[in-house]
């Protein structure tokens, strides 16, 4: 009896299980690494403001960027300080470019839940990245 062309039923579950288990096992580690990834973008893309901010302070006399509600301001003065555009937030909503100024020195809380991008201390001069508590990865990206 000759036998007929292609998988039967069976094959086909057993190699689709087998699919499902490795699955199973490389997701994980694979969501783990997109966070370090992200985490990695945060502290280099906040390497890069400090520095531009220690430039202008240096160039100015010692004085920092201007930062009001927009944070328009902000990015203008630095703007001959950054190679390109000014740095999305890594962290937190899409395409977030938002500047937020704090006028306390350590308040570096956000001002609303929810709110996202960046936060500048017009007092001490310290740049954060402005997330809420725990990003959606369960990383608190504030500390750093």
């Amino acid at each position: 009896m000759k036998r007929p062309n292609g998988f039967t039923l069976i094959e086909l579950v057993v190699v689709i299980m087998i699919l499902g288990i490795l699955a199973g096992i490389a997701a994980p580690k694979l969501l783990g690494v997109s966070s370090d990834a992200r985490e990695s973008s945060l502290k280099q893309t906040l390497s890069v403001v400090r520095d531009a901010i220690e430039l202008y302070a240096a160039n100015n006399n010692g004085a920092l960027p201007p930062c009001t509600a927009t944070g328009a301001d902000f990015r203008a003065a630095l703007k001959d300080y950054i190679r390109g555009d000014f740095p999305d937030a890594p962290v937190g909503a899409a395409g977030n470019n938002g500047v937020m100024p704090s006028g306390t020195a350590g308040n570096y809380t956000p001002i609303t839940p929810g709110l996202r991008g960046w936060l500048f201390n017009t007092e001490d001069g310290k740049f954060i990245a402005n997330t809420y508590a725990a990003d959606s990865d369960g990383v608190d990206y504030n500390t750093y």
